[in-house]
């Protein structure tokens, strides 16, 4: 293996490694903790104050000494880039990054990070922000411009977002070496709580938004995909979908992911949504991440964690690396790190909280043909069949 620049990896296999996860949410009570707070205000209906998301965290486990540096939210998650090297990184960020003052109205929750906080995404080289979710118009249109202005300005590529409709289904195009792209989609639905008038419109900024998972819908992507994709090309569609909680994958899903996969040449469905990980999928050698679950966010604090189920918490995450062959778009390993959120950071889980990820994909994969086996320390390789 050669290196060809930071971040860049070519073998002689001509694999890419990626990073993938869910929901990253750096505004409300992260934002508070980092140098550049927003006005706290909020108007939620038990909340008045981001400062009290922090404050009940620091109550669940102990003092934050704020402001943190940029980095302090990625903890170990850092080490794990440094020894791993993905060749791109992409997240959904579930946040409007905005100085604006005027809330969608209606609206119960309202997630906004400032933008002179930009250097918390830049510093852990991410390369593209998904962004049709339910959170980034929560600031208005002008939240939603000043979000993608201030994202681009730090050359970060931005998918399922834009000025008008046709920036908005736009891929975010990610370079790689020797002629290599990953070209990424990005989607929302109702079913996530993405209002459908949040749909970029001509002349007008939104989201792109899907309607239904239906042929239509899928066939419709697929001609998007085929206007753009050129030979080694690695595309990946990222789809917020689905409640927050819970492992149901509906059938409905299922069959638009194999749409995606054998219709539109999709070579990894990068969904999101649910606050916790669950059941993964390959699907003629494709890659089917139904949700990755939270990734960071504030909840420390509120009785979110122990919903359900014991392993539904959403302080506890994965980091998901998928190798993929260039010249088939197959997956060829899948290695996942458990983490924990603590303190608004991301720490190593502990050996019993990496048990509780590893049953519980072993047991929502079984009727997916996948499984978890441990590998060094407390690191998972997916198997399937």
């Amino acid at each position: 293996m050669r290196s060809n620049g930071p971040g860049v990896k070519i073998t002689a296999m001509r694999t890419l490694t990626l990073f993938l996860c869910g929901d990253v949410m750096t505004g409300r009570g992260i934002d508070q903790i980092l140098p550049h707070p927003c006005e706290p205000s909020l108007y939620e209906q038990y909340m008045r104050t981001a400062l009290g998301y922090v404050h009940l965290a620091e109550h669940r486990s102990g003092a934050i000494n704020y402001p943190v540096g940029f980095d302090y939210i990625w903890g170990d998650a850092l080490t794990i880039f440094d020894r791993i090297k993905p060749d791109a990184r992409i997240v959904n960020l579930e946040t409007a990054i905005t100085t604006a003052e005027e809330p969608w109205p209606g609206k119960g929750i309202h997630y906004r990070m400032h933008p002179a906080n930009i250097p918390c995404l830049t510093m852990a080289k991410i390369d593209c922000c998904a962004l049709a979710n339910n959170h980034v118009l929560d600031w208005g249109y002008g939240g939603l411009l000043e979000t993608l202005g201030t994202l681009h300005l730090a050359g970060l590529r931005t998918a399922g977002a834009g000025h008008d409709a046709q920036a908005a289904q736009a891929p975010a195009t990610i370079e790689l070496a020797r002629d290599a792209r990953v070209l990424v989609y990005g989607f929302g639905l109702e079913s996530a709580g993405v209002p459908a008038g949040w749909a970029a419109r001509a002349g007008r900024a939104g989201v792109s938004f899907l309607h239904a998972l239906s042929d239509e819908a899928a066939r419709a992507i697929a001609a998007q995909i085929k206007v753009a994709k050129k030979k080694g090309d690695i595309v990946i569609v990222s789809l917020h979908w689905g409640p927050n909680w819970g492992y149901r994958i509906t059938d409905a899903q299922r069959s638009f992911a194999h749409h995606l996969i054998d219709d539109a040449a999709v070579d990894i469905v990068h969904g999101h949504s649910s606050h916790h990980p669950i059941g993964i999928e390959v699907y003629r050698g494709k890659l089917i991440l139904y949700s990755c679950g939270d990734f960071l966010n504030d909840y420390e604090g509120i009785d979110l964690n122990h919903i359900g189920d014991g392993d539904m918490r959403s302080d506890l995450t994965l980091m998901y690396f998928p190798v993929i062959d260039v010249a088939s778009g197959q997956l060829t390993q899948m290695h996942m790190t458990p983490l924990r959120i603590r303190k608004f950071h991301l720490e190593r889980a502990s050996r019993s909280e990496a048990q509780s990820l590893h049953a519980m994909l072993n047991r929502e994969g079984h009727v997916l043909n996948t499984a978890a086996d441990h590998m060094s320390g407390e690191t998972l390789a997916l198997r399937w069949h």
